[in-house]
């Protein structure tokens, strides 16, 4: 929809948002803002609140979701937690977690090929978008075939990964990265 059709469409003048009327006089020219009558009018008639609004026009600030992180050898000396083994104090890190995004997906592990590290029935959260896949890595990784397959990342070439599973009862795997849709990396695990 044009911007002169959504503010048709919200009752008011089809030149409410057009660029001449974004700024006013004066060197340097002004911002002129919409008034909270016209932007309410705005989210109702596109049905947006004023808060995915912000997170659209990205002036809202962007809270990522975050956890204490301290190293195991700190987290063994007293004043880093409390009584009820809660984090307290200074010197806590902070781990992000994933943001919700459409590269995010979670799956429900199937099979021992991972046992003891995945279990049946554990579930992974996997990044598809996670473009600096080394080795050593835990990965997610869907062929052509239509096989999915969480793995580890034992080697990497131009031409080939080779996937490997903890459990040695099965044997690494190289696949042609030709056969390769997409792989991605295993962010986290439920237990």
């Amino acid at each position: 929809m044009s911007a002169s059709a959504l503010a048709r469409r919200a009752g008011l003048d089809a030149t409410s948002f057009n660029p001449s009327k974004r700024f006013g006089p004066g060197e340097p020219p002004r911002p002129r803002w919409p008034s909270t009558e016209s932007l309410t009018r705005i989210l109702e008639v596109t049905g947006v609140s004023l808060g995915d609004f912000a997170t659209l026009a990205h002036d809202a600030p962007e809270r990522l979701a975050t956890i204490p992180l301290l190293g195991m050898a700190q987290a063994g000396q007293d004043g880093f937690f409390d009584d009820a083994g809660l984090p307290i104090g200074e010197g806590w890190e902070q781990t992000e977690l994933p943001r919700p995004s459409d590269s995010l997906l979670s799956l429900r592990i199937n099979g021992d090929s991972m046992a003891p590290l995945y279990r049946e029935g554990d579930r992974v959260i996997v990044d598809r978008e996670a473009s600096d896949v080394r080795r050593g890595d835990r990965v997610v990784v869907r062929t052509v075939g239509g096989e999915t397959l969480a793995k580890e990342v034992s080697s990497l070439t131009a031409k080939a990964v080779t996937l490997s599973s903890v459990n040695p009862a099965y044997p690494p795997r190289a696949v042609p990265r030709a056969d390769i849709v997409w792989m991605g990396r295993i962010l986290w695990v439920s237990q």
